[in-house]
């Protein structure tokens, strides 16, 4: 299975998927015209991976902000990630927020209440 690699652009996040090392990343802003649209592919991807997975997955989300249907879109992947690790994988979210955005800190919460998997809160200090 190929990797899948999205560039960042000022609307839309990078994603890294990399099925080999086992670690997905989404990194920057979701304010896509269309979300349904931009997040096809790595719903696609997501569906080929659940078939053979990595022994041990780890999805790394550093998100600086997101819109409401970004928002669908993320929780979405997440569900498929979510099915992986009832499959009885090893699967682990880590969803990366400033100490100082408390929206951020709030959505990784909510997301942690509502999915079935083992998400790891990692706070961060942006010097910027």
């Amino acid at each position: 299975m190929n990797s899948l690699y999205l560039s960042k652009t000022a609307r839309t996040p990078e994603i890294k998927l990399d099925p080999k090392q086992g670690v997905f990343e989404i990194n920057g802003r979701s304010i896509p015209e269309n979300s349904v649209d931009f997040y096809a592919s790595v719903m696609q991807w997501m569906d080929a991976y659940r078939q053979e997975p990595n022994s041990r997955t780890n999805f790394l989300v550093k998100l600086e902000y997101f819109n409401t249907s970004s928002s669908k879109c993320l929780i979405d992947i997440l569900r498929k990630l979510e099915k992986i690790y009832t499959d009885g994988n090893d699967v682990t979210l880590e969803w990366h927020y400033d100490v100082e955005d408390d929206d951020m800190r709030e959505s990784g919460e909510d997301f942690k209440e509502i999915l079935k998997l083992p998400v790891k809160m990692v706070p961060f200090k942006d010097d910027e």
